[in-house]
Parts: structure tokens; C-alpha cells; sequence
């Protein structure tokens, strides 16, 4: 039986404590549980907001500093920049030019 579980995209990141993926080196920053189905409705509810979210719940056993025994995945991409006041994921500066 698992000691708690954890909540994996198709990509390798993992769900975290802060509300974003993140690359499971740091087991810390993880978001687990003891409860099956506390992960899954986790999991219910980032797919519903992310409809191209594959993801899975998996079991993990606990090492002896209480931190889940996960397997780091890929480095996780910095996010969109949406707001515009920085560059964009492709690098690019934001347009600054104007219109009259």
C-alpha cells in the first residue's frame, strides 16, 4: 500500500503545494496526500479547467525525511506571458510600438 499519493501529467511534471506543475526534484514542493480520492478529485478538477490534461494519480512511499520517493521528470516551461510585461514564451519582447 502507498503512504500518500501524487497527482502526474502526461508531460512528467507533478501537481505542487503552490498550484502549479512542477519538476519533482525538489519532493518538497510536491502536493500528496494520504487519501486516494483526495488526489483524484485533484486531478477531476485541474481537467476540467484543462481540457488537453492527461493526467494520473500514483501512489508514492514516503522517505525517511517525509518526503514523497517520486522520479523527477523534464523541466517545466515558463508560462505564457499573458499580461504583457514581459516576453513571450517564444523570448520575444513584447510589441511596444503605437498606433496613432
Amino acid at each position: 500500500m502507498s503512504d500518500v499519493f501524487v497527482v502526474r501529467n502526461q508531460h512528467g511534471h507533478y501537481w505542487g503545494k503552490a498550484k502549479h506543475w512542477v519538476d519533482g526534484t525538489d519532493p518538497r514542493a510536491v502536493m500528496r496526500t494520504r487519501h486516494e480520492d483526495e488526489a483524484i478529485n485533484t486531478l477531476f478538477e485541474l481537467s476540467s479547467k484543462d481540457f488537453e490534461l492527461r493526467g494520473e494519480v500514483l501512489g508514492a512511499a514516503l522517505s525517511a525525511r517525509g518526503e514523497p520517493v517520486i522520479e523527477p521528470g523534464p523541466a517545466v516551461p515558463p508560462p505564457d506571458d499573458k499580461d504583457g510585461d514581459g516576453p513571450d514564451a517564444d523570448g520575444a519582447a513584447p510589441d511596444t510600438a503605437t498606433t496613432s
